[in-house]
């Protein structure tokens, strides 16, 4: 029996995998059929991948914890994020509040700050990456660890780009021009909502690696940058949204905004703060949690050792705090 037979011939997956399915069915029956009777944590236009991507990786790591040896189990507070961080996610794609985020300008900047900087950022917290490897079946592990994959990611978070494209991926949605595209084509619409989730796990898989480099892609300090480096452009673009005196987004005065007594200027003021502030102060975060990673790391190595001309009793180095 191939590995990919066995994963599905274990009951448990098989049972987890054909409720997803037929959930997935059920739902984009009701979405296509009977939308006016959904509530609001049902799916507003459903969406086969957002749904199953979502709930895969739920199921996965679920599976993965239960397989992975208990010194390699990641603690409660790590599991936490991971899973609060994808239904995060999930909850600005795949609810009613997409409608919102469809009809109100500032609505759709916490959809994609969610996207781009806390879900990724708490998925990235936790580390998944072990779990979900034990969890997931082969075909899946086969393509994660190709060659070709692997390079691509390794491009991507190559420092500068990395930068690049996690600011000016999340900026060059906020074209006017092209926001308003994006907002009327389907396709385009779903391609926007992909790039940030996509950029935001690998920015913030980078930065919150907890291992040293090597194996991790850079040192700590860099991370430390990077963290900061990514704040100017947020602010600096927050602000002249927040501060703009056009409107600068007509697609919602066109569509009809979900409350229509907000004038145009206070939904483009409201959004463009929390473009500002929110993904500023996650920048911070993120600096201090690489900081407790560099403590964890030197606890880990240097803490104790055996020494051999002490009778084998562990000592401990008092170096790594005083500097001597």
């Amino acid at each position: 029996m191939t590995a990919e037979l066995a994963d599905l011939a274990n009951p448990v997956a098989k049972i987890a995998y054909v409720a997803l399915f037929a959930a997935a069915i059920v739902l984009w029956w009701l979405c296509s059929a009977h939308p006016a009777i959904l509530p609001f944590w049902a799916p507003w236009d459903f969406s086969w991948v957002e749904f199953l991507s979502a709930w895969f990786a739920i199921v996965w790591y679920i599976r993965g914890l239960s397989l992975v040896g208990a010194d390699c189990r990641p603690s409660p507070a790590r599991r936490a994020a991971f899973f609060v961080g994808v239904l995060l996610i999930y909850s600005v794609l795949e609810t009613h509040f997409e409608y919102f985020a469809e009809h109100q300008f500032f609505y759709n900047r916490i959809q994609h700050v969610v996207m781009h900087h806390l879900g990724p950022l708490l998925i990235a917290l936790a580390w998944p990456g072990e779990v979900l490897w034990y969890g997931s079946p082969a075909f899946m592990r086969r393509i994660v660890a190709h060659r070709f994959v692997i390079g691509i990611v390794r491009s991507l978070q190559q420092p500068v780009l990395a930068v690049f494209l996690f600011s000016g991926s999340f900026f060059f949605w906020l074209i006017p021009s092209v926001h308003f595209r994006a907002m009327v084509d389907p396709n385009l619409y779903s391609l926007m909502n992909w790039t940030m989730v996509a950029d935001g796990l690998l920015f913030w898989c980078l930065l919150l690696d907890p291992r040293p480099a090597p194996p991790a892609r850079v040192s700590f300090g860099t991370r430390i940058a990077l963290a900061f480096v990514v704040m100017p452009p947020q602010i600096v673009g927050g602000s002249i949204i927040a501060l703009s005196s056009h409107d600068l987004y007509s697609f919602y005065s066109l569509c009809g905004r979900i409350y229509p007594q907000l004038s145009a200027g206070t939904d483009q003021a409201i959004g463009g703060l929390i473009i500002w502030i929110p993904p500023a102060m996650m920048s911070v975060a993120a600096a201090l949690f690489i900081l407790n990673n560099i403590r964890l790391v030197e606890d880990r190595s240097t803490d104790k050792w055996i020494d051999e001309e002490n009778n084998g009793c562990w000592v401990v180095d008092s170096s790594q705090w005083t500097g001597r």
